[in-house]
């Protein structure tokens, strides 16, 4: 048997207030005439005492990034090709923000050092370059994010990440002070994507010591966080943040399962946020994993969130063999979920069936 051989974060810096050492942190990464640049959730665009905290100097470029849908190919290519034509390269990239903005500083990091399009690099083990130094910095908890070795896009074709050694980031910046103003519902359903990486991990083919050790704990974190607690505070957003980070490592030596697997296909057709969309999905997995999902409607039900109905009505023909596509193609989620003869048990008619039910 082959093990793989993970690539993790290198750096980690964890504590309330730790934001702030982020100049500190970067200074020896800089290099002269070549900027650093962050992108900044557009969350953030309008908070001036925020954007003040971060520690611009020279020539550093401060980017707006547009989450408005996660973040597509076309995308990085535009802000890589930007830099790259105004500056040569850069010092590093610097992603503050939610999973999306992570995904989308991690991708225009590879796309500095590597040519041709991002979408050539959807998929597994096909970036040949190390990207420019790069730092992750969650304003929001529960996509494990910060410590993935994948990148999430979506492509002209499919919904695909830049899955590589190449992928993880540099440092990341865990301050569980930045989560603390995330609107409820946003909360829920990306604290909700860390739930279900656990689930998904912990029930997989794939599972190991490492996977279980991680998953286990961040399971805790989110009963603690979503089912034993009554109000939320700082220790709730302290929680948060730890399950998010035990949750990504989880994964990153197992594997997801079934609820990611057929979000893909909504995201890249309909367009629906990963966590959102992921909440979508595990509401009806009933049959894959009945315990977890009869705690995932307890924690609804304390949340009081509306998880949305009948999002696949009237689709078309044409949209349904898409979205079937796009989730067929994650091999390695189903595989995780099912074993390797997940061909024969998740055929065309079973899964239509399952976007049917969405």
């Amino acid at each position: 048997m082959k093990f793989r051989n993970f690539k993790m974060v290198d750096y980690v810096v964890y504590g309330r207030g730790c934001f702030d050492q982020l100049d500190e942190i970067i200074a020896p990464h800089r290099k002269e005439g070549a900027p650093m640049v962050f992108l900044l959730d557009q969350y953030f665009e309008n908070d001036a005492a925020f954007k003040a905290r971060i520690p611009l100097k020279g020539n550093d470029q401060l980017l707006i990034a547009d989450v408005t849908y996660e973040p597509k190919t076309s995308q990085v290519d535009a802000i890589a090709t930007q830099l790259k034509e105004q500056f040569g390269t850069v010092s590093g990239i610097i992603g503050i923000g939610g999973g999306s903005v992570m995904d989308l500083a991690a991708a225009v990091s590879l796309m500095i050092t590597n040519p041709g399009k991002a979408e050539d690099y959807q998929g597994w083990d096909l970036v040949k370059n190390p990207g420019v130094y790069k730092v992750g910095i969650p304003t929001i908890s529960g996509t494990g994010a910060e410590v993935s070795r994948t990148c999430v896009l979506s492509g002209p074709e499919r919904k695909l990440g830049m899955n590589s050694d190449f992928t993880p980031f540099d440092q990341i910046v865990l301050d569980p002070e930045l989560i603390k103003s995330v609107p409820k519902n946003q909360r829920f359903y990306t604290g909700m994507d860390c739930y279900i990486h656990c689930i998904e991990s912990l029930q997989g083919t794939y599972l190991n010591a490492f996977s279980q050790s991680y998953g286990e704990k961040a399971l805790e974190l989110c009963q603690k966080v979503f089912l034993n607690k009554k109000e939320w505070d700082a220790e709730s957003d302290e929680d948060l943040m730890m399950a998010s980070y035990a949750g990504g490592m989880s994964i990153a030596y197992s594997q997801v399962g079934v609820a990611h697997a057929v979000s893909y296909g909504l995201a890249h057709v309909l367009g629906v946020k990963h966590g959102i969309g992921n909440c979508i999905v595990f509401n009806h997995l009933e049959e894959f994993y009945p315990e977890g999902v009869k705690e995932f409607h307890q924690m609804v039900k304390q949340a009081d969130i509306d998880i949305p109905q009948g999002i696949t009505k009237g689709l078309t023909e044409e949209q349904f063999n898409t979205m079937i596509d796009v989730s067929l193609n994650m091999a390695p989620l189903w595989e995780n979920a099912l074993g390797k003869n997940w061909r024969e048990q998740m055929t065309r008619e079973r899964l239509r069936k399952l976007y049917e039910r969405l």
